[in-house]
């Protein structure tokens, strides 16, 4: 958490790219002995998609997560998506006992469109003296069984010192969106730093946090290990700890780490994880996404090629922090908390820093279709027009064919249908001033009506906006997407 005080599973890995993970992983041991070693004689198995973000802004003024919002854990229950986050509603520096708190958002996919749950927050502070009366951050979630799911999470209270940056608790609930009830012997894990991934191997439980916080820089460290037999430990810290420690002096992620995620897969260890370049002021530290794997859980070696994925690469970027991945063969959807470049977005009045949250999308095969969601609205008035700068920059990068879908719902006393504009960016941060392309979306008075057309030469982001031709009735149900197409 930057702008945080950074108190702060099983999705599964298919077994064609477990095994493209193992080929990579066999052909380069003397990484083993030299975690740092060239990227340019590494392969590269992963295409970087920039998601199109934000996929989740911060609240509005006076809501519970309207200043600080950073990235937990995501999973899939049934058909839903649920990504859990911690968000605060004040500045640091006037906490008093509005600190971090613990929400959620749920999709049908895991590009979104993302809504936040009206439940939220979902686990709340601690009462006055107690362990968490202060922060609440950092969910992780594990999926035990039917009706059964754990939440392990960083907490302080206001009687502890910050030298102690947290210690770990415990919730339990039958369903992902709760209610949570946190375990009464809170917390069961002491001073263990920001928990990021729990896994279960084996009837054991193997829990990764960045710790110590603070030794390797601001805010971060190198991810240390523990593990229980069971979910209320006892808990014992790994003896080599840690098992992911900074890069080298000069490497890009030489100020260590803002947490993880680890999936175990056909005898593979995978962590992906924010590595951070550490600059002053605070808010221009660079942090992208890096790999590792380990076949014990215990010695992670570092991907040669790495960073897997590149803040540079997404518009607008300085940072993808507290990163979560989720695996959905052939993709590696990495959730993090997104900051910015651009001091218009980065700060608010009185210099306060936002965040938001992102995706980047890792790709492990040449041939894929992947669903883009570009623009989505409840409604559209009659006569009125979306502005551009609320759609956000959409990625082509890596596709060799790409489609746009579109689709409304008219009323039945509709008379004119719905045009979409597209423009096209090289850099993803200024945009053509003339429409790339602009097409009608089939109409169909008081029905649903559903286009497709292709995007012919499309640079490398695109942007869209929307306008209601019929001049008395509103449309409905507006989603625009692109399919992008890997040969």
């Amino acid at each position: 958490m930057v702008a945080r005080f950074r108190p702060l599973l099983q999705m599964g890995l298919g077994f064609a790219v477990a095994l493209c993970f193992l080929a990579f992983a066999r052909s380069q041991t003397i990484i083993a002995e030299h975690p740092s070693s060239n990227a340019l004689l590494s392969p590269r198995p992963f295409l970087h998609i920039p998601g199109p973000n934000p996929i989740i802004s911060r609240g509005a003024k006076g809501s519970w997560d309207e200043y600080y919002i950073e990235a937990g854990d995501v999973i899939k229950d049934s058909e839903t998506y649920y990504f859990y986050y911690h968000a605060t509603a004040v500045d640091l520096q006037r906490w008093g006992r509005r600190g971090y708190r613990i929400g959620v958002a749920t999709a049908s996919h895991p590009l979104g469109p993302w809504t936040k749950h009206a439940n939220n927050p979902l686990l709340d502070l601690g009462v006055p003296g107690s362990w968490d009366d202060t922060i609440v951050a950092c969910p992780v979630i594990l999926k035990e069984g039917p009706g059964r799911y754990l939440m392990w999470y960083c907490a302080t209270g206001s009687r502890e010192p910050y030298t102690k940056c947290c210690s770990i608790g415990l919730a339990t609930a039958s369903s992902p969106a709760g209610p949570w009830t946190k375990y009464g012997k809170n917390p069961v894990i002491a001073s263990f730093g920001y928990v990021s991934s729990v896994i279960k191997k084996e009837g054991k439980y193997y829990l990764y946090s960045e710790h110590p916080v603070h030794s390797t820089g601001v805010d971060y460290g190198p991810i240390s290990l523990a593990t229980a037999d069971s979910p209320e430990g006892p808990w014992a810290p790994w003896s080599g700890n840690p098992v992911l420690p900074a890069g080298e002096a000069g490497a890009w992620d030489d100020a260590g780490y803002s947490e993880s995620k680890v999936v175990y897969r056909d005898g593979v260890f995978h962590m992906f994880y924010g590595g951070a370049k550490e600059y002053k002021p605070r808010r221009l530290t660079q942090e992208s996404i890096g790999y590792a794997y380990s076949f014990d859980g215990f010695r992670f070696i570092k991907f040669g090629g790495n960073p897997a994925a590149l803040r540079e690469a997404c518009p607008n970027a300085s940072a993808f922090a507290e990163v979560h991945a989720l695996f959905e063969p052939p993709f590696i959807y990495t959730f993090h908390t997104l900051r910015y470049v651009d001091p218009q977005q980065a700060l608010i009045p009185g210099g306060i820093q936002t965040e938001d949250l992102g995706v980047e999308v890792l790709v492990t095969q040449k041939r894929f279709h992947l669903p883009v969601p570009v623009l989505a609205r409840q409604s559209l008035p009659a006569r009125a027009t979306t502005k551009l700068s609320e759609c956000p920059p959409a990625s082509l990068n890596g596709a060799t064919k790409v489609d746009l879908v579109v689709e409304c719902a008219y009323g039945p006393r509709a008379h004119a249908g719905m045009r979409v504009h597209i423009r096209s960016s090289i850099d993803g941060m200024a945009y053509d001033t003339v429409d790339q392309l602009t097409f009608d979306n089939d109409f169909r008075a008081g029905a649903m009506s559903r286009k497709t057309v292709a995007l012919e030469a499309p640079k490398p982001f695109i942007r869209a906006f929307i306008e209601n031709l019929d001049g008395a009735q509103s449309i409905s149900q507006i989603k625009l997407t692109a399919v992008l197409s890997g040969q």
